[in-house]
């Protein structure tokens, strides 16, 4: 059985039309796009004959089948190899909080449910959050409630968001936020439960997936609480 994957994809920002046009022609619709800036040191820029460069990331949810086609497709038709041109990875997905959410992210996709994957003798995951720009602060004041401790905010844009009125019956905004909150494991579905009021039926619209943590550092006093 397929497993469901978290795809990212880094490239400049003067690529983004011809890597979001690439990944719209395989039907893989859904996309967060965020901007960063890249941290290569200026020699490796000089070696490389470089500029410095802003930097866009793309997040998308494949199976592993989908993945196969599309990384043969980066490297044929975009040259994904070439120095400079970007890296693209995938991480396995512990869990997604809610049926038609799930059928939304893997829509034009053939992926059936299996178990939820863990990787062995991991304490904690990443919970990641999607949710419309402004509602972070609900997200996470119900996150603490069930034992959460603080999160990071990235904003990002949605893109293939056609898709969301078939599976979920209502639209869904463009500005996006995208929250990360490392939680243990044992307390996973105790969070994602308690974040369903911020989730499709709220004005939030957040959908929450998470990702398996090999090993962590600076998490020891919450650990011994």
């Amino acid at each position: 059985m397929s497993e469901l994957n978290l795809m990212v994809t880094i490239t400049e920002r003067s690529k983004l039309t011809a890597f979001l046009s690439f990944y719209r022609e395989r039907q893989v619709p859904v996309q967060l796009i965020s901007l960063a800036l890249g941290t290569a040191s200026n020699e490796t820029l000089n070696y490389l004959g470089l500029e410095r460069s802003d930097k866009c990331v793309f997040a998308s949810f494949v199976t592993d089948e989908k993945w196969e086609e599309l990384r043969r497709g980066l490297r044929r038709e975009l040259q994904i190899d070439v120095p400079g041109m970007g890296i693209a990875f995938t991480v396995p997905l512990s869990s997604i909080g809610g049926r038609r959410e799930l059928q939304f992210l893997t829509e034009h996709q053939n992926y059936q449910k299996g178990e939820e994957s863990t990787m062995k003798d991991t304490k904690y995951e990443l919970l990641v959050v999607i949710a419309n720009h402004g509602y972070s602060d609900l997200i996470m004041d119900a996150a603490r409630g069930a034992g959460a401790a603080g999160g990071t905010v990235i904003h990002a844009k949605g893109t293939g968001m056609e898709g969301a009125e078939k599976f979920l019956g209502i639209s869904l905004a463009a500005e996006k936020e995208m929250i990360y909150i490392v939680v243990h494991r044992d307390k996973r579905n105790e969070i994602m439960s308690a974040m369903r009021d911020a989730g499709m039926a709220s004005k939030a619209k957040s959908i929450c997936f998470t990702l398996p943590v090999s090993a962590t550092a600076g998490l020891r006093l919450i650990e011994e609480d």
